[in-house]
């Protein structure tokens, strides 16, 4: 994979307003080698199949915009469900006309936690939860401590939080962070995740999102929030999931 030395980094735009939905960022960067160009980033809670289009499109808009090459950047931070992989590239044919484009993905929860905490790479401090060997109550508090150092990252705080949701229990976390449970409920991931068990009706449906959700190691608590289970039918789940051979 390029590795690509960047000496300067501007951020233009969150929410490209061509393509009104939330989760891109767009910067500017310079590199040595390249000269200047455009980073777009798409970033997502969930890798779908719309992904690679929006992409595609996305970068196309930025380059026409500002007359600049662009580095297109998938990011999702949960990892897919096995065994999807996901696509690092999108093409399309029709009517003998075929559009490619190359991007690079980057799942978070495949990344080591140290990287953000020890350089610190301040934009990733919220997800160090789910990062690979993040989640851990040690490795939240030093996320903690890093945003609250930086007055300009408070509002990560609540992101942070969300995440450390999927690992540890609300209380704990209020414990750490003096943190409300009703600061999660406004996360629209966490609404998202919410509207994903409620709209799935049947027991069984439920219970297979509960399986995956066990998968990415979120708590009984957050599982039985999303899908409409008890936590004790949670537990069973899990106590099942841990017997059943590997």
């Amino acid at each position: 994979m390029t590795q690509l030395e960047v000496s300067e980094c501007e951020l233009i735009a969150s929410e490209f307003q061509w393509l009104s939905r939330e989760g891109d960022v767009l910067i500017r960067a310079h590199s040595p080698k390249y000269g200047r160009f455009l980073i777009a980033s798409e970033i997502q809670l969930r890798y779908s199949n719309l992904m690679p289009r929006r992409v595609h499109a996305y970068t196309a808009l930025a380059e026409e915009k500002y007359q600049c090459p662009v580095y297109a950047v998938l990011i999702v931070i949960l990892p897919p469900q096995p065994p999807m992989a996901i696509p690092a590239c999108y093409e399309r044919e029709f009517l003998g006309q075929r559009a490619y484009l190359d991007y690079r993905v980057i799942c978070l929860a495949e990344i080591d936690a140290n990287i953000a905490l020890e350089q610190p790479l301040l934009p990733l401090l919220p997800f160090v939860p789910i990062m690979k060997g993040g989640s851990s109550e040690a490795n939240i508090k030093r996320a903690l401590q890093l945003l609250r150092a930086d007055e300009d990252l408070a509002e990560l705080e609540n992101l942070l939080g969300f995440f450390a949701s999927f690992v540890m229990e609300t209380e704990l976390i209020s414990e750490i962070m003096r943190w409300d449970m009703a600061v999660l409920r406004e996360s629209p991931w966490y609404q998202e995740i919410l509207q994903e068990g409620l709209q799935k009706g049947r027991q069984e449906e439920k219970q297979a999102v509960a399986l995956n959700f066990l998968r990415l190691g979120v708590t009984a608590e957050t599982i039985a929030e999303a899908t409409g289970l008890t936590i004790e039918q949670v537990q069973q789940l899990q106590s099942q999931n841990l017997t059943q051979p590997g």
